[in-house]
C-alpha cells in the first residue's frame, strides 16, 4: 500500500493526516478505533538521521549495540495530543488519505507499535501494516546479516517480527483482520508465513486503488479475506494521491515508473508518470507546517520528472522543469535540508550542465559531509541512488538492456565512467548499487565488472559502491531466476568484487586514521572468530585484501585475486557520436562536444530561413 493529502489542523495546529479535524487532546476511548494504521518503529522515525533506515535494514539484530550508541535517542518519537504519531511513513499517510474518502476521521488512526493498545479496541476492525523489509530476504540486507554471522536477522526485520507479534497477542485478535502493504509485502507472500505473522491479506499495490476500499469494507464486515490482492496502479497523474501531512523524511512523490525496463526490478513495471508540480508543493508545505525541515523527492528516476509523454524522449531531461521544480522546494521557508532519491547515470552524460546547475541550487541545503571528498566550501555533497549492476556487458544486455538509453548498451563501461566523472566534479557521489550472482554468471562476468571497479579507483573516481547478492523479487521478470543465494556459494571472484568495493567505499574515511584502522582489525577479528567457518573459503582472500594485511601487488602474484585489466573508455564527445541523428538533435549545444556532421545541420537549419528570405 502506498501515499498523499489538504491539511485541516485542530487549536493545536495538528492534524491527524486524512483531512478531518481531530481533537488534539482527547484520548482515545476505550472501545478503540475501526482502522488502526501503523508501521515498525525502525521504519517511522525520521530524526535520527536519513541513512540510519538503511544501516537497520541491513545490519544483523546482534549489532543493534552499534546503532544505539551512534544514536542513544532514536527510539524517541512524537505525538499528536491524541496520542498518534506526529509521522509516519508516506505509505501509511497515503492509506489515510485514501481511508478518508470514505470512514470519518475518529474512524482513523495512525500511531506507533508502542501506542497501539490506546487505539486497538472491541470496535477495532482492521490493522493496517505497512512495512519495507519485513523478513530481510531483499537485495543488501540477506548478505550483509549473512557475513556479519550469527543472526541473518536484520534489526528492521527483528522489529518487525516484534510488532506482528505484538498485534497477534493483542487480547482483541478476534474481532479485527490484519493487512500489510508496502514494498516489503511480497517477501510474505514468497514465504507463506501469513499464519506464523498473523497475517490475514497482504496487498500488493496502491491504495488509492477503489479494490482497496473494498479490501477494508469487506474486513470491517468481517469477511473472509484473500491471502494476496493485486490492485490497480493509476494510470494517470490525476489519479495519484498526495498525503497532506507529515511523512518520515518529508518523502514527497516524485514520479512512477522508470521507463528503462530492467528485468529484475518491480517499480519499473509500473507506468511512467510524472506527477504535478502543484501537488507535489502542495505536500511539501504540509510537510512544512507540521514541523518536518527535510524534504526528499521519491522517485525511481529524478531526471524523468517533466519529460515524460513530451514529443523529446524521456531520457533526455527537461532542464528547464528540473530547475523549476527543485528551485521551488530549496526556496520554501522552513525547509533546511533536501536529500536526493534515485538517478541514472546516462542523464549526466547528456546535460552535464544540469548536473552543475542542480549543484549550485541543492548543495546549501545537503544535511551530507564529505569532508575528504568535497570542494564544496562546507565540504557538503550529493548522494542519489544509482544502479550500476554490473559491469559486464554480455550481462547488462541480458537483465538491463536500455538502462544507459540514448546510448547504446554496448557503451556502459563509459557511460558508467562519464556520468561519474561528471558528477563527481559537481560534488555528486552517489550509492551505486551492483548485483552478485546473477543467474548464468560467469568469472568472465565478474572480472569485467572489476575491470569497471579498478577503472574508476585509477581515474579518481569515486561511488559509494553496494555490491548486493541477485534476490529474484516478487512479480519481476527474474522472478523464477536462481542465482546464489548463500554467502559461502560465493565464487572468489565474486568475494572479491564485495569486498574490492567496500575497500573502496572507506576512501571518505582516510581523513579519519582511525576509522579505516579499526574498520580493517575489526574485520580480521571477525574472520578470526567466525567469518572464516561461516562464509567458507573463498571468502579468506579477499577478506584479508579488504584488511590491507597483504597488498593486492601481492595477492595477485601469488594467484589469489584479479586487479582488473585497463578499459578502453569512450570520452563525451566519442559517446555523443554513437547517437543516432534523431536522437543527437535533442542535444543541447551549450554542454558541448556535438559531433562536427550535427553543428554543420543546425547551421544549415539556422541558415535556411534567412537564405530564403532574401530570396523572395
Amino acid at each position: 500500500m502506498s501515499i498523499v493529502s489538504d491539511q485541516n489542523t485542530n487549536g493545536n495546529g495538528h492534524a491527524n493526516g486524512n483531512g478531518h479535524k481531530m481533537n488534539g487532546t482527547k484520548p482515545a476511548d476505550d472501545q478503540g478505533k475501526l482502522i488502526v494504521l501503523t508501521a515498525p518503529l525502525t521504519e517511522a522515525i525520521d530524526h535520527a538521521g536519513y541513512f540510519i533506515q538503511m544501516a537497520m535494514a541491513s545490519i544483523p539484530i546482534w549489532m543493534e549495540p552499534v546503532i544505539n550508541r551512534k544514536y542513544p535517542k532514536w527510539r524517541e518519537v512524537e505525538h499528536y495530543g491524541d496520542g498518534s504519531a506526529k509521522y509516519m511513513p508516506a505509505g501509511v499517510r497515503l492509506v489515510e488519505k485514501s481511508l478518508s474518502r470514505v470512514y470519518e476521521s475518529d474512524d482513523i488512526v495512525s500511531c506507533y507499535p508502542e501506542d497501539l493498545e490506546k487505539f486497538i479496541g472491541p470496535r477495532t476492525r482492521v490493522i493496517g501494516v505497512s512495512t519495507h523489509n519485513p523478513l530481510g530476504v531483499t537485495f543488501a540486507a540477506g548478505v550483509y546479516t549473512s557475513i556479519f554471522g550469527s543472526s541473518k536477522m536484520p534489526i528492521n526485520s527483528h522489529y518487525s517480527r516484534e510488532l506482528f507479534a505484538q498485534i497477534k497477542g493483542n487480547k482483541y485478535r478476534d474481532n479485527f483482520k490484519v493487512i500489510v502493504g508496502g514494498s516489503g509485502g511480497w517477501q510474505i507472500i514468497q514465504t507463506d508465513l501469513y499464519e506464523e505473522l498473523g497475517i490475514d491479506c497482504v496487498v500488493d499495490g496502491r491504495s488509492e486503488s477503489t479494490d482497496t476500499l473494498d479490501l477494508f469494507a469487506k474486513a470491517i464486515r468481517q469477511e473472509e479475506l484473500p491471502k494476496e490482492v493485486v490492485v490497480k496502479h493509476p494510470v494517470d497523474r490525476d489519479s495519484i494521491m498526495f498525503p497532506d501531512t507529515r511523512t518520515t523524511f518529508g518523502v514527497v512523490e516524485m514520479t512512477t515508473g522508470c521507463g528503462r525496463r530492467c528485468k529484475f526490478c518491480v517499480p519499473d513495471l509500473n507506468p511512467q508518470i510524472d506527477l504535478p508540480k502543484d501537488k507535489i508543493m502542495g505536500a511539501v508545505n504540509a510537510n512544512v507546517r507540521e514541523g518536518n525541515k527535510q524534504i526528499s523527492l521519491a522517485t525511481e528516476d529524478m531526471f524523468i520528472w517533466g519529460q515524460v509523454h513530451t514529443d523529446i524522449p524521456f531520457y533526455f531531461p527537461n532542464r528547464e522543469a528540473l530547475l523549476d521544480l527543485y528551485g521551488s522546494i530549496v526556496d520554501t521557508p522552513g525547509v533546511e535540508q533536501h536529500v536526493l532519491s534515485h538517478a541514472t547515470i546516462a542523464p549526466a552524460v547528456v546535460d552535464p550542465v544540469l548536473i552543475k546547475e542542480l549543484s549550485d541550487m541543492l548543495l546549501p541545503k545537503s544535511p551530507i559531509h564529505f569532508p575528504y571528498l568535497s570542494t564544496h566550501p562546507e565540504k557538503k555533497a550529493l548522494a542519489p541512488l544509482i544502479g550500476l549492476e554490473t559491469g559486464s556487458i554480455k550481462m547488462a544486455k541480458k537483465v538491463m538492456a536500455s538502462k544507459g538509453v540514448p546510448f547504446s548498451i554496448d557503451h556502459w563501461q563509459s557511460v558508467v565512467l562519464e556520468g561519474l566523472r561528471v558528477m563527481n566534479e559537481n560534488n555528486w557521489f552517489p550509492a551505486m548499487t551492483l548485483i552478485v550472482g546473477n543467474p548464468d554468471e560467469t568469472d568472465d562476468d565478474n572480472r569485467a565488472t572489476l575491470d569497471l571497479i579498478y577503472e574508476m579507483e585509477r581515474r579518481g573516481l569515486f561511488a559509494f559502491l553496494i555490491p548486493s547478492i541477485f534476490t529474484p523479487l516478487h512479480d519481476t521478470r527474474m522472478e523464477m531466476e536462481k542465482g546464489v543465494t548463500q554467502t559461502r556459494d560465493l565464487t572468489p571472484l565474486q568475494w572479491q568484487l564485495m569486498m574490492k568495493c567496500w575497500k573502496m567505499n572507506l576512501r571518505p574515511g582516510q581523513y579519519s586514521w582511525w576509522g579505516p584502522t579499526a574498520w580493517r582489525l575489526g574485520s580480521i577479528g571477525m574472520w578470526l572468530y567466525k567469518l572464516r567457518k561461516l562464509n567458507g573459503p573463498n571468502f579468506t582472500y579477499p577478506l584479508l585484501m579488504f584488511a590491507g594485511l597483504l597488498s593486492e601487488k601481492r595477492l595477485a602474484k601469488m594467484g589469489k585475486i584479479y586487479t582488473g585489466k585497463p578499459i578502453e573508455v569512450k570520452t563525451r564527445a566519442e559517446l555523443l557520436a554513437t547517437l543516432k541523428p534523431n536522437m543527437l538533435k535533442h542535444l543541447r549545444e551549450d554542454c558541448g562536444d556535438l559531433p562536427e556532421e550535427e553543428l554543420a545541420r543546425r547551421a544549415a537549419a539556422k541558415a535556411a530561413p534567412a537564405a530564403e528570405a532574401a530570396t523572395v
